[in-house]
């Protein structure tokens, strides 16, 4: 692993753990409904997502159509499945394109 991966690695870990740490500080004394509850825990992907997402933009089809069907499967699928979803169809459309 290069140093700017490992870097890489770590900042994403430390940003995500300061929105986590960061929303539980803000407001912790305070009673959150089941939204904003949902929109705290989504936050830590969002960072990840935002890191990742550029990657996707490089133009190749078969990366593209691999994230097409991980955001249908986000989209109605948990966690785990979606993550499968994501890994066979990547490794699919890109042995195959």
């Amino acid at each position: 692993m290069s140093n700017l991966s490992l870097l890489t690695f770590v900042l994403m870990a430390l940003a995500t753990y300061l929105t986590r740490i960061g929303g539980y500080l803000a407001l912790r004394n305070r009673k959150l409904g089941p939204k904003a509850t949902a929109i705290m825990d989504a936050a830590p992907g969002c960072v990840l997502i935002s890191v990742l997402a550029p990657h996707f933009a490089s133009g190749r089809p078969a990366d593209m159509a691999a994230l097409a069907l991980t955001v249908v499967a986000a989209s109605r699928l948990s966690m785990l499945p979606t993550v499968l979803v994501a890994v066979v169809s990547a490794g699919m459309m890109r042995n195959f394109a």
